[in-house]
């Protein structure tokens, strides 16, 4: 692997793209600072060039430092590619990094404005895996890497599934990623008028968000995290945030239990994957019967690492519609939730 990672830095710094694991999904690299290889990203994927990048960096060197140090340390590596680095991003750096959270920052002026897609904000992020981190290391630089997929489509979480949709690249096999959805984005941009907002759900919740910021700052008032439930103009444009995403060529239905499924489109499919956690409830309508059950974890944890994989076996079976039983409510629930939301949406049915 060692080999491959040098391979993988010089193609980098070629101005070439390489697929990498990270704890979350593949992502298709290339130098944050090249604009040529940046370009490169979004023909390759099919990505429309107004929907930005999030910037992957190394983690500093943190031993043998006191708190105070390592806040230092993050700084100096955030200062690369934001300005004005409040406080809250060190703390959220320094509780969660390496790992699956992406902050929302103004971004400084060096920032390329195809990552950005012309905003005044950028997405950064230290990804944890052991892989990945070598080759930032070894890189020395920022590394822009959405997910290694054509745009829209299932995200991968295996070097597997980079190289059926990119033939010919050259990934770095990290085995399967641990995580298996997109990270968390939390926007700090607009700190002094909405404070910080989750505007993707993914492994870090909002709640180990307004703990971590709440305690370390040591308010009177605890603070308050928000969720996004509207765009407005002000709020930044990120990665996975529109309505139709992550999405199989196989139609896909989400159903609740109380839904009633005599529709024409479950009518008229002749195969269908039926998709239910394991929670011991059976499919009792009576107007679905030609169906094949699959059964998925009752764990949130469990089904957001296993899901990708899952909709990608299905989308390559002969399966005419993906019934997926639609995940239960709750907070710990909305990663999984949002990503099943989108992919109904981009496969054509809600």
């Amino acid at each position: 692997m060692t080999d491959l990672i040098g391979q993988a830095v010089q193609t980098l710094k070629s101005g070439h793209l390489v697929g990498i694991p990270t704890e979350t999904v593949y992502g298709l690299a290339a130098d944050a600072a090249n604009p040529i290889a940046i370009n490169k990203i979004f023909a390759t994927k099919g990505r429309p060039t107004g929907h930005p990048l999030i910037v992957h960096i190394a983690k500093p060197v943190l031993e043998k430092l006191n708190q105070e140090e390592k806040y230092a340390a993050w700084e100096k590596q955030l200062a690369l590619w934001a300005r004005d680095v409040p406080s809250e991003a060190l703390l959220l750096a320094e509780a969660f990094w390496p790992g699956p959270l992406t902050m929302i920052l103004p971004k400084a002026k060096n920032v390329l404005s195809e990552i950005t897609g012309g905003q005044e904000t950028v997405g950064i992020r230290c990804p944890n895996h052991p892989v990945a981190l070598e080759l930032l290391r070894r890189f020395d630089g920022g590394l822009a890497a959405p997910s290694a997929n054509k745009f829209g489509h299932i995200s991968p979480t295996t070097a597997e599934h980079v190289q059926d949709e990119f033939p010919g690249l050259l990934v770095l096999d990290g085995g399967a990623c641990e995580v298996g959805i997109e990270s968390t984005i939390v926007d700090l941009s607009r700190l002094d008028t909405v404070g910080p907002t989750i505007l993707r759900p993914g492994a870090i919740s909002q709640e180990q968000i307004h703990e971590v910021l709440s305690a370390t700052l040591n308010l009177i008032t605890p603070l308050e995290v928000r969720s996004i439930t509207t765009s407005t103009q002000a709020t930044p444009r990120v990665s996975g945030s529109l309505s139709a995403h992550y999405a199989p060529k196989t139609k896909l239905v989400l159903y609740r239990d109380d839904m009633s499924l005599n529709n024409d489109v479950i009518k008229q499919a002749k195969k269908i994957a039926w998709v239910h956690l394991d929670d011991g409830k059976k499919l009792v309508d009576k107007s679905v019967s030609a169906y094949i059950e699959f059964i998925i974890p009752n764990n949130p944890v469990e089904l957001a690492k296993a899901l990708y994989a899952t909709l990608r076996s299905l989308d390559k079976s002969d399966y005419d519609l993906i019934l997926f039983q639609a995940p239960p409510l709750g907070s710990e629930w909305d990663a999984v939730r949002d990503r099943l939301s989108r992919a109904a949406v981009g496969s054509g049915l809600i």
